[in-house]
């Protein structure tokens, strides 16, 4: 098992291995005592491993009630969170009980915001079970519903106290959700390490998911550490997402999360390299690295179309979106982009497709 250690403004560890879904109970009565546990899951993971975190939870002495939501990102809305807080009212939930956040990104984020608003904060522990979630969204604090206007616009900043990460659970992924997470790998190489994209430049490979996994959220907690409520560096996480996040919005969420992000990464490669801001060929470097892992790399929408869908982001400060532009494998920079030059910067990026 390997250990990450985060000291945000709660200090917190990252548990990476195999088979620690049967551990849980054990790792979290380590940290807090037994008590009352809300296990927070979707349809599809409740199926698939509850019983498993259910039944460690209560050898390790925590009393277990379950909330479980349709599975995707269309639940990701008010109304389930709505269902979730009056859930634990409901269950007597205090302060001094925890959440579990059982699943991938989705899951994370609406029981970690429930846990940040509950009484005004209570405790809980992320379990990813998506690679995706374990690379990134399980990790940092970031917690957020999605808006009518746009993706993660209600959320709050709010540290998990523990994130389990058993690694046994991405070994079946189907491979669509697997490539979801080689997405932000490979953006994670793109931002501040080259060894590590060229790890995984020609796939992500299975057998190395806990030297990924400890690479990514290492790379994450400095930075987390370094700017815990994104107001500066902690935006550099962003490369590939304002753009990305457009083009999520835009399919109605019927793109996936990774899949938009390989297409927005690629973009704004392009961008940087037509700006002369990045090294000549890294488009190209970036397009086969997220071809090797199963991702696209052309959005289906005209500039216009992408452009509107960016003035939503939350990296929108009055008329300048922050952009976040590689400069080579391993090193970006940030960047205020004017909202009304954002339609021409994409389409001249489209036109050389």
């Amino acid at each position: 098992m390997r250990t990450v250690t985060v000291e945000a403004s709660v200090s917190y560890q990252i548990l990476i291995g195999k088979g620690l879904l049967a551990a849980v109970g054990t790792e979290t009565a380590k940290r807090i005592s037994p008590c009352k546990a809300a296990l927070i899951t979707d349809s599809v993971v409740e199926a698939l491993y509850a019983d498993t975190v259910r039944t460690s939870l209560e050898k390790a002495g925590f009393s277990v009630c379950t909330f479980s939501f349709p599975a995707g990102e269309a639940s990701k809305r008010i109304s389930t969170l709505e269902q979730i807080l009056e859930f634990l009212a409901e269950e007597e939930m205090t302060r001094q009980d925890i959440i579990v956040a059982l699943g991938g990104g989705v899951v994370g984020d609406m029981a970690g915001f429930a846990a940040a608003v509950y009484q005004r904060g209570i405790r809980f522990i992320q379990i990813p079970t998506t690679f995706l979630a374990a690379v990134d969204s399980s990790v940092g604090g970031k917690t957020a519903i999605d808006l009518a206007a746009g993706k993660n616009m209600a959320g709050a900043f709010y540290q998990p106290h523990l994130v389990v990460c058993d690694i046994d659970t991405l070994q079946t992924l189907p491979q669509a959700t697997f490539a979801d997470g080689c997405a932000e790998v490979v953006k994670y190489g793109v931002i501040g390490n080259e060894a590590l994209f060229e790890q995984v430049k020609d796939g992500c490979k299975k057998e190395e998911l806990e030297e990924i996994i400890e690479a990514c959220v290492k790379m994450k907690r400095d930075i987390v550490m370094e700017d815990e409520f994104d107001t500066g560096t902690r935006q550099l996480l962003n490369l590939g997402h304002t753009l990305g996040h457009a083009i999520e919005k835009k399919s109605d969420f019927s793109i996936t999360h990774g899949s938009a992000v390989a297409m927005g990464l690629s973009l704004i490669a392009q961008i940087a390299e037509q700006r002369k801001i990045a090294q000549a060929g890294i488009t190209d470097r970036i397009k086969q690295a997220l071809t090797a892992n199963h991702l696209p790399t052309e959005a289906p929408y005209s500039a216009a179309e992408i452009a509107q869908e960016t003035c939503y982001d939350k990296k929108r400060r009055g008329n300048t979106i922050t952009f976040v532009f590689p400069e080579r494998i391993g090193a970006c920079r940030l960047e205020k982009i004017p909202v009304s030059a954002v339609e021409e910067m994409v389409a001249a990026a489209l036109a050389k497709r």
